[in-house]
């Protein structure tokens, strides 16, 4: 797989990667977990050039790190390991289909326990980039940063990242420590970043990574209706996947499949080389714990899109339904 850099300053890393949590969390939680398909399709992903392998500590919370350890034991050297920290479960059942309720927890103490415990479930004395999940609105960021460059000064984290943050979020957290990436939802299921965020961050030499790439499989083609999704799976909650709303957005997906039909490839494939053609410094990290999935899309990084092709996806509306 081709190559790119996570920002001006940051590793090198396929230019698709992998989000882990879904192979622990949040999605299709009544299905046992197969975690041994989980570490096969981690070091698949390796072996098909995609590097950067994505979780968080709130994930499970704290077995997907866990998963991504056992993986990456005696493989740790092919990765770049990215978590994150500043959120917590406060309680693991109580929310909406049964789903964990979580809030955020930016305290400098948190953070500071929090990367020790990280590199203690995923076997390794350092991660590639450690991201600040969520601003805590309880706490500066700047305190919640300056934790986090604590890691980076006694080795335990190469680089620092945001996640879902507004411009004036990174411009504060820069004047503390280097940002080398941010995160937010960003598809053609989701676009807000296009405004301010992207711009900033090409600007800027911030590497950009988006999640829920694929609209949280929608613009694959995976969800018709509201009763094709799992139960006790967090989409159930989202406004864009109750019944009407997602209706009303089947016309986004027929229109990826339009391109994808006419050039030959998947939905999936044209949604990620829709985001790879944004920029270099976009990296987008689809999840999966599935073999064929994964290399569905590591094959997105051959994709070509003319610019009739972008111009077309450029123009396919934008949902209805709010994201959360």
């Amino acid at each position: 797989m081709r190559t790119t850099t996570l920002g001006t300053h940051g590793p090198q890393v396929g230019v698709i990667g992998l989000g882990a949590m879904g192979m622990s969390f949040m999605y299709d939680m009544a299905t046992p977990r197969d975690d041994a398909t989980s570490v096969s399709v981690i070091h698949q992903a390796l072996d098909l050039g995609v590097t950067l392998i994505d979780t968080a500590d709130v994930y499970g919370p704290h077995t997907n790190e866990e998963l991504v350890g056992r993986a990456l034991a005696g493989r740790r050297d092919r990765a770049v390991l990215a978590t994150k920290v500043g959120r917590v479960v406060v309680d693991p059942t109580g929310g909406q289909d049964n789903l964990p309720v979580i809030a955020s927890d930016g305290r400098p103490e948190h953070v500071r326990a929090s990367i020790d415990a990280s590199l203690r479930r995923l076997g390794t004395d350092y991660v590639d980039l450690y991201q600040l999940h969520r601003v805590d609105p309880a706490v500066p960021i700047e305190e919640s940063w300056g934790a986090m460059a604590e890691a980076v000064a006694a080795g335990k984290a190469r680089h620092l990242g945001l996640s879902e943050v507004t411009v004036e979020e990174i411009r504060r957290a820069q004047a503390v420590h280097p940002v080398t990436t941010v995160q937010s939802e960003f598809s053609l299921w989701t676009r807000d970043v296009q405004a301010e965020v992207l711009p900033y961050c090409e600007r800027h030499g911030i590497g950009f990574l988006p999640f829920s790439p694929l609209g949280r499989g929608f613009l694959a083609g995976r969800f018709a209706s509201f009763g094709e999704l799992p139960h006790n799976d967090h989409r159930r909650r989202l406004p864009r996947f109750q019944q009407d709303n997602l209706r009303a957005n089947l016309d986004i997906a027929t229109g990826v499949r339009v391109v994808a039909d006419r050039i030959g490839a998947t939905p999936a494939q044209v949604a990620l080389a829709w985001l790879l053609a944004q920029g270099p410094h976009v990296v987008p990290i689809p999840g999966t714990k599935t073999p064929r999935y994964l290399a569905d899309n590591a094959a997105a990084a051959d994709v070509r899109l003319s610019p009739s092709d972008l111009a077309e996806l450029d123009a396919i509306p934008a949902p209805v339904g709010a994201r959360y």
